[in-house]
């Protein structure tokens, strides 16, 4: 079974379980187990050469600001307006098929603004180019949603599942979780809040599948077992969600 049947089955299984107090050691094991999965589907594989045709674009400027939607909403449109590079536009969807940068020039800063190409249901799967574009979203400090006016509601919640797959946080800071591996000692546990969503049992669970057996954890907020699994993993990107403009959703990076 492949990563990608593996983390269709875990998706399932997850979908089908009840949440409650008897089953929440089976869940936290089922999404450890899926933010492994979805981990490796991330990683580069090493036959696979070059990453992929205008993809490979150095960052410059005092920012970078990455533009994320599904085909045919305007994000061609939007970055010929805004800088002086012309991005071709045209009414069939995939007319942009590799990432086209552009400057913006505003008050002194010089900020680097990418056309992406659209992306699909299922990109952090694969599908498409998506995870060229996400992976090029991840290094972006900000990024704007550009939506369909006449889907917006849809397309939104489609590419807010996508980003949060491949560990793009929306609209949430970093857990406050102090979390560090040890040499020895077993797992050394504390909390400064009540806890409602993690305990010792379930945090150990959760840290034998990643092969962690000596640790020092300490909960300074009541973390659920998703957030924990963040910190683990250690390689999530955390935006706020802006929604002042209409039809684009601005996303800011915070840094870890």
């Amino acid at each position: 079974m492949g990563i990608l049947e593996k983390i269709a089955e875990i998706e399932r299984e997850i979908s089908r379980t009840q949440k409650n107090k008897a089953t929440e050691y089976h869940l936290g094991l089922l999404k450890a187990k899926l933010a492994k999965y979805r981990a490796q589907l991330l990683e580069p594989s090493k036959s696979s050469g070059a990453k992929g045709e205008g993809f490979d674009v150095m960052k410059s400027g005092d920012a970078r600001v990455a533009l994320v939607g599904f085909p045919s909403v305007g994000k061609s449109t939007f970055l010929s307006l805004m800088t002086s590079t012309e991005s071709e536009a045209a009414s069939y969807e995939f007319t942009t098929l590799t990432c086209i940068p552009g400057v913006i020039e505003y008050k002194g800063a010089n900020i680097q603004l990418l056309d992406l190409p659209g992306i699909i249901e299922g990109a952090a799967q694969g599908k498409g180019r998506g995870r060229q574009v996400i992976a090029v979203a991840r290094t972006a400090d900000v990024v704007i949603m550009m939506l369909d006016a006449t889907k917006g509601d849809v397309q939104r919640e489609l590419l807010e599942k996508e980003l949060e797959s491949v560990g793009i946080r929306l609209n949430c800071p970093k857990p406050n979780i102090y979390f560090k591996p040890k040499k020895g000692g077993g797992l050394s546990y504390n909390s400064t809040v009540p806890l409602t969503h993690c305990s010792e049992k379930l945090v150990q669970l959760i840290l034998h599948e990643y092969k962690i057996f000596n640790a020092e954890v300490l909960f300074r907020e009541d973390s659920t077992p998703d957030e924990f699994i963040d910190v683990i993993v250690g390689n999530r990107v955390h935006i706020c969600l802006d929604s002042r403009f209409h039809g684009t959703h601005s996303l800011q990076r915070i840094h870890w």
